[in-house]
């Protein structure tokens, strides 16, 4: 949520700013409509309560001096003056909702990092590793995990329908595998806590994280309990400290979880659905950041190097994009996006998203820190970036790491993680 006061100080700058992200600017005119209405309501509603605590006061003279009918006139008036505060603290409630509301509708604004406009304005900050070579026509990931009986994607639609595949055998353990290498190199090597979070969330945990209420027809939801199913870990992350205030001797505070994912996709009609590249359900392993304010970007290129740890551990091509404005998420001031190099399907697919959104989430979930004891309260920021998401890049393991023979030969970071085998075949691997 962006600050009420940076708005009404300098609205033509945050115009400025939503622009940039190809954000409607008339959003700020409409919460500065609504801010003066509240204000307004407010002051009246002080200004006729400091009006009835001074007549309240003379009452009591007034009665001891034994001018009671002045004194009941008084009670009068205040009883009218009650009804009026009354009926102007409701109006202000509700003008207090409405600005709310309009709040939480308005994206963050880009960092002056980001290249405004649309997605097409991308920069390519970094690629690394090559492209495999092969002495064979390569095949895609689906033909490669249904060959070795690593997925049946017939049988995963048959139990719930499209976009849900079905691990079996040594594509099952390619995946726990795959999580808890990625789960030991963030905590053992870069220094995350590790968390096992709720995979549901309440309503005012997603509202925090800025999943509610734009992306709300993304999201699975329990009607009767008002339960969402995480997008993701960052909301569960990023709620662990909603309505606390940290000792911000203590930051930064970097945690890390895997959890199973559920997306609708409702927006993906036409877009590649085959395999692993687009589904409802999916595994990933989170990581999040809560930094004092200065030191955020900072720890953003420290953020991408985490993620892309996994990546040059497992010997992968990838790029680094530095995403455009109008492709950033709701909640982020900057973000890079890591994308793998696909051979099979011959595509970069997207793995990783990196962000910083700065005190944006901070400000709706309330999450704030005193740099020392009675200091103060400030909002951190907050970052967030996966570490990484598990389908794409199976789907690039199996493409990469493809040999002649039909076999997927195993990265030796991961052979550790898969029973310490060395390739994937149809009888098992060795």
């Amino acid at each position: 949520m962006l600050d009420i006061k940076l708005i009404r100080t300098n609205p033509e700058f945050v115009k400025e700013r939503l622009v940039a992200r190809l954000a409607d600017p008339a959003a700020v005119d409409a919460v500065l409509e609504v801010d003066a209405r509240w204000r307004a309501v407010t002051t009246e509603a002080e200004e006729l309560q400091a009006q009835l605590n001074r007549d309240s006061k003379g009452i009591g003279q007034l009665m001891r001096e034994g001018r009671r009918e002045e004194a009941e006139a008084v009670k009068a008036r205040n009883r009218e003056l009650g009804d009026q505060i009354a009926a102007l603290r409701e109006e202000e409630r509700a003008r207090k909702e409405e600005l709310d509301d309009l709040l939480f509708y308005i994206p963050n604004l880009p960092h002056e990092t980001t290249p405004p406009g649309p997605e097409e304005n991308f920069q390519i900050v970094k690629t690394s590793g090559e492209s495999p070579r092969f002495d064979f026509a390569p095949k895609a990931h689906w033909d490669i995990a249904t060959e070795l009986g690593l997925i049946d994607f017939a049988r995963g639609a048959k139990l719930s329908g499209s976009g849900f595949v079905l691990y079996k055998g040594l594509g099952a353990l390619l995946e726990r595998g795959l999580i808890a290498f990625m789960l030991d190199l963030h905590t053992a090597r870069h220094g995350y806590t590790e968390f096992s979070t709720p995979f549901f969330l309440s309503r005012d945990s997603v509202r925090a994280s800025a999943h509610l209420p734009k992306f709300q027809p993304e999201m699975y939801h329990d009607a009767e309990a008002d339960l969402f199913a995480l997008p993701t870990a960052e909301p569960a992350l990023i709620n662990i400290h909603r309505d606390e205030i940290l000792d911000g001797r203590d930051l930064p505070l970097n945690y890390v979880a895997y959890s199973p994912c559920w997306r609708r996709e409702a927006g993906a009609a036409g877009k590649d659905t085959r395999g692993l590249l687009r589904v409802h359900q999916f595994d990933k392993v989170e990581m999040v950041k809560y930094t004092l304010p200065e030191a955020s970007y900072d720890a953003l290129e420290t953020l991408v190097t985490n993620a892309t740890d996994v990546l040059d551990a497992l010997g992968l091509c990838y790029r680094i994009k530095l995403l455009a404005a109008g492709d950033i998420s709701f909640a982020a001031a900057k973000c890079y996006d890591i994308e793998l190099y696909a051979p099979g399907v011959d595509a970069w697919l997207e793995v990783s998203s990196c962000s910083n959104c700065e005190d944006f989430q901070s400000r709706r979930g309330n999450i704030r820190f005193r740099r020392e004891p009675g200091a103060k309260p400030e909002f951190p920021h907050l970052l967030n970036a996966s570490g990484t998401a598990l389908p794409r890049l199976v789907a690039t393991l199996l493409e990469t790491y493809q040999q002649a023979d039909g076999s997927v030969a195993v990265p030796p970071a991961l052979s550790p993680y898969v029973g310490g085998r060395t390739a994937l075949n149809k009888e098992g691997g060795r």
